[in-house]
């Protein structure tokens, strides 16, 4: 057996050392000298159940992700016990309602045309079954993309690693393997053995005739030029035209290039390489939020960055680039995406709900653009008195409006130092119109001056069950202003710069306050593809501190009406508190909440309108979820109109809510949904 790089505390060690000792021990272990025929059996059984708890200790025993990754590592996403993972995913609501007879119909058929389209065909061409090789997994289940060389965009790609640890089960995945490799040498494939730190790995390249027809139907990508054909084998694998398989001990080692998966063997065999575990800015997240998650990531945003950021290339005698306010590597460092250093998530999941943390390393020192925006710890972020208690989304954050406006300008300036201009000249357009009618009117004064610290949108569920209305809910926005009918003034004079009648608008009154209509034209829809969206009227007006503004007029007048209601409203809803509190409270300066049994309703229901209707899958969007995309065949296998009615699994959602708090390190995101009250325990 290879020496491997552990803690300091080897399990198997740990259960040795900690055995008895001495006559005492055997007294206390009932081997006493009073009936030897008695104590005999007992130290036998004795001796039997220690070897077999070092037997079973044996099992497992593969080092966690850290200890095995390398330090190059970009991405990594792993549950520690798929065994432990999948009772929990068998438990939460979500696998619960994937297991609902209501949903019997849609499941069947998707893993029918899954089995037909895809799992058969596969099988049948490598010769596996693979719900054989489904069971193996026993351990940790990691995925990983570590850099292997990679430069950026034009150079080899990275590699990809997956890890499965098949613990007491290394006996049948050795079996199968071998099994695996003769199928694959009788049926005429292509396969070589590679021997890497003294364990035998196949190598099996996936290109061209080689690659089963499931996987290029699905996977299939075009040939690439970047590697010559005078390439030995062990570069080509190193390409990712290769699949590298193998196996130590326990574990199932599956790779794209043996250089990436020496490297794993390196680590596992106790040779000297840096480790993941090794890197700081891992070991800090790792401690800080990965600690009994049943499944967790992290990625190396910094390194993602500064590798996907093309560099500048433009030599002195080269002619000025008359697109260079649009190069890539200003607007990142503008924004403030290069100061980003690390991503990492967590996943847990109990008796009272599910709860999802996000880590955004960003330090206070580096933080520059949209990161110096972050909202103020502190603040009140919970559901003002107005908000009603059938809202299905609400958000609030407390930004400072007067430093965003700041903060943008600066950006424009270091992308563009024209963009800048730009904007100045439309902003200097709109005010001069203005001054046309109000020779003392100031639209940055107005404007930019009377910007507060408080953002707050809610949304309401459709009024109806069309496609139109599914896809435009009732919402309302909230800008809060020291002089909100000033605000508002500056913002309606702004209309002009796309409608010429914009300041000629009428205006109308409602409980004694003005509302106007800002017509805004039709735009180009990132869900839609090139479709553009319709043109709309927004409304808006000014009110208790705040302007608000809504396509729907009558979301403001139930605004203007709230101080007189006397309903239920959010802060009332029952257990929001308790919730709350999971994700650090309602002080945070940014919180929200949803309905998710109203906001999945209508997801729901225009995924049935759309598939009853005859509509193709590829150009819909249901609300808070981008334009339906992937390979085709996924498309083909899910069939919408299978869905039952909303009603028969409403018992499954209830609410989530968040929050988002910033410390000197970072942005922390919480994400917590109660167990649905339909579900718990009696």
């Amino acid at each position: 057996m290879h020496p491997r790089v552990f803690s300091a505390s080897h399990p198997v060690v740990t259960q040795a050392s900690s055995l008895p000792h001495g006559r005492g021990a055997l007294r206390a272990s009932g081997c006493a000298q009073r009936s030897p025929a008695i104590n005999l059996t007992v130290c036998v059984r004795t001796l039997v159940a220690t070897a077999a708890l070092v037997a079973l200790n044996s099992f497992g025993a593969i080092p966690s992700p850290e200890k095995i990754l390398p330090d190059d590592t970009m991405l990594m996403v792993t549950v520690p016990d798929f065994v432990a993972m999948r009772q929990v995913w068998n438990k939460c609501p979500q696998g619960r309602l994937w297991n609902d007879p209501a949903m019997k119909p849609f499941k069947d058929k998707f893993l029918a045309r899954w089995n037909e389209e895809f799992a058969q065909p596969l099988e049948r061409e490598l010769g596996i079954r693979i719900a054989d090789y489904a069971s193996l997994a026993q351990g940790q289940a990691t995925l990983a993309l570590t850099q292997n060389g990679w430069q950026g965009p034009g150079t080899p790609a990275p590699a990809m690693l997956l890890l499965i640890d098949t613990k007491a089960k290394q006996d049948e995945l050795k079996k199968d393997l071998s099994e695996l490799r003769k199928k694959w040498i009788d049926s005429g494939k292509s396969i070589r053995t590679e021997k890497i730190r003294g364990v035998d790995f196949s190598v099996v390249p996936l290109s061209g005739d080689q690659m089963p027809k499931a996987l290029q139907k699905v996977f299939s990508q075009p040939e690439s030029d970047s590697v010559p054909d005078d390439k030995d084998e062990k570069d080509k694998a190193a390409t990712g035209k290769d699949i590298i398989l193998g196996q130590f001990e326990s574990l199932l080692i599956i790779g794209n290039s043996t250089h990436a998966v020496e490297k794993i063997m390196v680590r596992l065999t106790g040779g000297a390489m840096p480790g993941l575990g090794d890197m700081a800015a891992y070991e800090a997240n790792r401690s800080a939020w990965f600690r009994e998650a049943p499944a967790y990531g992290w990625a190396n945003l910094k390194l993602c960055i500064d590798l996907l950021t093309p560099k500048p290339s433009q030599s002195e005698d080269e002619p000025p680039n008359p697109f260079a306010m649009l190069n890539p590597a200003k607007i990142m460092a503008a924004m403030g995406l290069s100061g980003l250093q690390t991503l990492s998530m967590s996943f847990r999941s109990s008796d009272e709900g599910s709860s999802l943390q996000v880590f955004v390393g960003v330090p206070d020192s580096s933080r520059q653009g949209v990161f110096k925006l972050l909202p103020t710890h502190g603040k009140e972020s919970s559901p003002p008195m107005f908000v009603p208690a059938d809202v299905v989304k609400f958000r609030r954050c407390r930004v400072d409006g007067q430093k965003a406006w700041a903060t943008l300008q600066t950006m424009m300036n270091a992308i563009s130092p024209q963009l800048l201009s730009g904007v100045n000249l439309l902003l200097d357009t709109a005010n001069a119109n203005a001054k046309s009618k109000d020779p003392g009117f100031d639209l940055r004064k107005n404007l930019f001056d009377n910007l507060g610290d408080d953002v707050i949108t809610y949304q309401k569920a459709p009024k109806g069950s069309s496609l139109a209305e599914l896809r435009s809910p009732p919402s309302l926005l909230l800008l809060s202003s020291p002089q909100p009918d000033h605000l508002a003034a500056a913002i309606k004079s702004l209309g002009v710069l796309w409608n010429a009648d914009a300041g000629n608008l009428p205006e109308r009154e409602f409980l004694g306050r003005k509302i106007f209509s800002l017509p805004v034209p039709a735009l180009p829809s990132p869900t839609a593809g090139l479709a553009r969206t319709a043109p709309r009227t927004f409304n808006g007006v000014a009110s208790g501190g705040y302007v608000a503004f809504s396509a729907d007029v009558s979301m403001l007048e139930e605004f203007l009406r709230s101080s007189e209601a006397k309903g239920k409203t959010l802060r009332d809803t029952a257990g929001l508190v308790e919730a709350a509190a999971k994700v650090g409270g309602m002080s945070t300066g940014w919180f929200g909440y949803e309905n998710q049994a109203e906001t999945s309703r209508a997801v729901f229901e225009q995924l049935r309108n759309v598939s009853n209707s005859g509509a193709t899958n590829g150009g819909f969007s249901v609300p808070g979820i981008p334009a339906f995309t992937g390979p085709q065949t996924l498309k083909d296998w899910m069939d919408f109109s299978l869905l039952p009615p909303f009603e028969k699994i409403g018992r499954y959602f209830s609410f989530s809510v968040y929050s988002a708090d910033v410390n000197a390190n970072g942005l922390a995101l919480r994400w917590f949904a109660p167990t649905p009250p339909g579900l718990k325990k009696p």
